[in-house]
């Protein structure tokens, strides 16, 4: 049977001579003296049982076994640091501040807020909308949703996405109450970006080699989405960006399947965060939302036929 650590002050010392290869630079970076660091290293040597350095003239070196029980001391040092920042960040447990894009923050998210709050009204929400990569993992943010590519049995994933076609009821010709793929030769068409994802949705209806005509394009799907409801032309964009637009009879769908998009939205969170009781209860909502704007959806796919 092993003996036991009696002490894990000099863990902290070894890790550093270990990364750096040297008992002086090691002291140099703890306030120590060389002579401190040795001490504390030959102490845990002697719990251990066996040598943890060769010592040499001018520097000191790993043995195989010290190399060994230094991996598994970074490994664990750097786990409770994170553990310490995690719970010393979790000491505002009202707070809550979650990154997504400009599109999500505008046309999902907000719109669904007054939702949330009335269910956790103890939480303090701020939003940093922006379209560009965070470091969860330095503070200042405890939730990025983002959207993009995901592969199979994601666990960040909470939405995959489909593409509808929608339009404002003002483009409906007088007596009618929908509009069919074969109204979009007559109509105004809006992209984003370029007309790939048009070129999707028309095959995912079984119409090869569509000839349309674009009218204008968007940098951002929100932008697109609010072009839509302007009135402005018949766009193909992601569900959720158009999903409170449609329940509220701002925007219509389009007679005709979603189709598959092969993007989602994605929870992440910064190590050691994700069982903090603000942060599931955030996961929580989000899916419960989505869940049901997907049942929407389907039900009209199955209706379409």
């Amino acid at each position: 049977m092993g003996r036991p650590l009696r002490s894990l002050s000099g863990l902290i010392d070894f890790n550093s001579a270990a990364r750096w290869g040297s008992f002086k630079r090691a002291a140099e970076e703890l306030h120590k003296t060389p002579a401190a660091i040795s001490q504390q290293i030959k102490t845990l040597e002697e719990e251990l049982g066996f040598p943890l350095f060769v010592r040499q003239t001018r520097q000191v070196q790993l043995t195989e076994k010290g190399a060994e029980f230094a991996a598994t001391v970074a490994q664990v040092l750097t786990e409770l640091r994170d553990k310490c920042a995690a719970l010393q960040e979790d000491e505002d447990a009202a707070l809550l501040r979650i990154s997504c894009t400009h599109s999500f923050a505008y046309k999902w998210l907000v719109p669904r807020l007054p939702r949330f709050t009335r269910l956790h009204p103890e939480l303090d929400i701020r939003i940093d909308s922006n379209d560009r990569q965070v470091n969860l993992d330095a503070g200042g943010i405890d939730v990025a949703i983002r959207h993009g590519p995901f592969q199979p049995g994601d666990p960040d994933l909470i939405f995959s996405e489909r593409l509808v076609a929608v339009y404002s009821p003002g483009l409906l010709p007088p007596g009618r109450d929908s509009l069919e793929l074969g109204d979009l030769a007559q109509l105004p068409l809006l992209c984003e970006g370029d007309s790939e994802l048009w070129m999707r949705f028309m095959q995912a209806n079984g119409v090869r080699n569509p000839r349309l005509q674009f009218a204008r394009s968007f940098s951002h799907s929100g932008l697109l989405a609010q072009a839509a409801a302007a009135g402005q032309g018949v766009a193909v964009v992601a569900f959720a960006m158009v999903h409170e637009d449609v329940q509220n009879g701002v925007l219509r769908l389009l007679r005709a399947r979603s189709a598959p998009y092969a993007s989602g939205y994605r929870f992440l969170t910064a190590r050691g965060k994700e069982a903090a009781p603000r942060i599931r209860r955030l996961r929580e909502w989000l899916e419960e939302e989505m869940a049901a704007m997907g049942v929407m959806l389907n039900e009209w796919d199955v209706a379409q036929g």
